[in-house]
């Protein structure tokens, strides 16, 4: 039985139309996933991401078992910031990727992808400490909508009166009222590439919370965005989705995503298989790969192959990029292909290019906009 989100019927008051998504009943659609795409791009958009996960890490030792726990270095983080970071296995596979917050000096919040909540909290009470540590899912309890595009922070701040939004840094987050909404924790995470505002309310509060943020601008400027769009979102800026980009099998080193493996601080689940993995070389890398033209469209799954034909790699995520009007993927491949190489995908027997890049495929956001103004 699929979960449903605590606004589900409002998104089907508005002609959502939905799929299942890591256990849940979510909105894929509304007007179209493309149309959906740019207003994020170009305007802003909803997003409802109750399906999310959140639990609370609490006590005097949380920081030090949260440090043991997770592949990040919990030091650099503070009372008001947050951290990209990933909870490992014994042989450096991604269990999930997450998103911490401190809250307090000894209250954390994680942020977790939905259909591995069960197996995070699990994972996180099998080795739970005796005493100084407890551990709080508060998924059924809170909605997490993000409003996210060049517009959200001139949307957000006519309704928020007692924080400057417009001063607070990326991965970092405070509490206020949102209207007449109290004690909304706003953060500036988000997995579009645009400036968001993630907005974690009770429960209680959540539709009144989506209402009114869909009603600004006399209701026709803030576009209710889907999980499609969301997926090409990401995979324009080259995010990882975990269970398709990674899993137990794959490694941050090989996901591309080392700066957030931290080998330096100490030990931690999967440390060591990292540290014999690094020393031995990587055997497999994930790579951004374009094609020459919108017609030639990558997806997941495809084999990657060489000149001659031969299996060399696979895609994990490919897509139209509505951006771009091109074809975006990414794939893993032997680390001897560089940069400007080419491999192949077949398409109705023919082999077809797709060049080997860095991500992200899109590099002028209004995320990367808002970070350039503050260097």
């Amino acid at each position: 039985m699929l979960k449903k989100s605590p606004l589900y019927a409002l998104h089907q008051q508005i002609g959502a139309h939905f799929t299942a998504f890591g256990g849940w009943e979510m909105p894929l659609r509304y007007v179209g996933e493309i149309a959906e795409h740019q207003a994020v791009r170009q305007r802003v958009g909803l997003f409802d991401l109750s399906h999310m996960g959140e639990i609370l890490v609490r006590g005097p030792e949380a920081f030090n078992f949260l440090q043991y726990m997770l592949s990040n270095d919990l030091r650099k983080v503070q009372v008001g910031r947050a951290q990209y970071t990933f909870l490992l296995n014994v042989s450096g596979g991604v269990i999930d990727d997450l998103i911490v917050y401190q809250l307090e000096p000894e209250l954390f919040l994680l942020v977790v992808n939905a259909a591995n909540t069960s197996k995070v909290v699990e994972w996180l009470q099998e080795h739970l400490p005796s005493e100084g540590v407890s551990l709080e899912d508060i998924s059924e309890e809170t909605v997490l909508l993000a409003l996210s595009g060049p517009l959200s922070t001139e949307v957000l701040s006519s309704f928020v009166k007692e924080v400057r939004l417009g001063e607070l840094p990326y991965y970092a987050f405070t509490r206020g009222k949102v209207g007449e909404i109290p004690d909304v924790l706003i953060a500036t995470t988000g997995y579009t590439g645009e400036w968001t505002y993630e907005l974690f309310v009770r429960l209680d509060w959540g539709e009144k919370l989506w209402q009114m943020l869909l009603e600004w601008g006399g209701g026709r400027a803030v576009q209710p965005a889907g999980l499609g769009a969301r997926n090409t979102l990401r995979l324009e800026m080259g995010y990882l989705l975990c269970g398709v980009d990674m899993d137990e099998t794959i490694s941050p080193l090989e996901a591309g995503a080392a700066w957030a493996v931290k080998l330096d601080k100490g030990d931690f689940i999967g440390r060591s298989a990292l540290q014999r993995q690094k020393a031995k070389g990587l055997e497999r890398r994930l790579v951004g790969l374009l094609s020459e033209s919108s017609r030639v469209i990558p997806r997941n799954g495809m084999p990657l192959l060489n000149e001659g034909g031969e299996v060399v790699g696979r895609i994990t995520s490919g897509s139209l990029s509505p951006s771009l009007q091109r074809g975006v993927a990414l794939g893993y491949l032997p680390p001897s292909y560089s940069y400007g190489d080419k491999v192949y995908i077949s398409l109705r027997g023919q082999l077809v290019p797709l060049k080997i890049t860095s991500t992200p495929f899109v590099t002028e956001t209004s995320l990367s906009r808002r970070q350039k103004a503050r260097l």
